[in-house]
């Protein structure tokens, strides 16, 4: 599964290096993946601390999407850094923070939330998996660094090609995806273009990955990476 952020280990610089060692372009059998995934329904079983966490949550998203009001996912959000900055930027909305790692959300950034922000320790995938069941839709969705499983043979652990990736499609909303390495960006793009026409049955724009340069770094990594002056990939589409 991919990996969520590990931002509490961070050590001076280590952040900042370039990715080595990698895959070059797009690998050969995104094609084949994505649609695999696209052709079967995601069954894995739910784990019993984001069934916990989802149930806590529940009422409270509930009553907010009664009243059309925006709701907002930062998947593998670390230590919640880019979860309170996108509440404080969407102060309408409500804004949950998931991450695996209760290490890492309970890190002292999260002392001053806003009043709009929740984090929730779960596993991503179970969570969309049971807002999905809920038919909940997102305003906007972010998936934030650290992200890359650069060796060929993970194709399967990065976002685009795993078997939740469709999930994605269905809680819809303006999804952005950050990331340091051209290659991820470029497969997720692609991959947003399959499943478009899969689900459409009809081809539209492909998103394209853009170099970015944020006035406002949205976590630790994206601070590291700017600080090393490494280039900034974004993928943002509306589902």
């Amino acid at each position: 599964m991919p990996a969520d952020k590990v931002e509490s280990g961070l050590k001076p610089g280590l952040a900042s290096r370039r990715i080595r060692d990698a895959q070059q372009g797009i690998h050969k059998n995104l094609d084949l993946v994505v649609k695999k995934h696209f052709s079967s329904q995601y069954k894995k079983p739910i784990a019993e601390h984001t069934q916990v966490a989802f149930d806590g949550i529940k009422v409270e998203v509930i009553a907010h999407l009664k009243d059309n009001n925006a709701l907002i996912f930062d998947s593998c959000c670390g230590t919640a850094m880019s979860t309170a900055i996108i509440a404080q930027q969407n102060p309408d909305a409500l804004v949950i923070g998931i991450d695996r790692s209760a290490v890492r959300l309970a890190k002292e950034y999260n002392n001053n939330l806003p009043k709009n922000a929740r984090l929730v320790q779960a596993e991503c995938a179970d969570f969309w998996s049971l807002a999905k069941a809920e038919g909940w839709t997102l305003a906007k969705h972010f998936i934030l660094y650290p992200n890359p499983y650069p060796k060929s043979k993970h194709l399967k652990r990065r976002w685009h090609g795993h078997p939740a990736f469709p999930l994605l499609f269905s809680l819809g909303g303006e999804l952005t995806l950050r990331t340091n390495w051209k290659v991820y960006a470029d497969e997720f793009c692609m991959a947003i273009g399959l499943g478009q026409k899969i689900r459409a049955n009809e081809l539209f724009d492909r998103p394209c990955a853009k170099l970015i340069t944020p006035s406002q770094p949205l976590t630790l990594f994206e601070k590291k990476y700017q600080e090393g002056a490494q280039p900034l990939y974004e993928c943002k589409i509306r589902l």
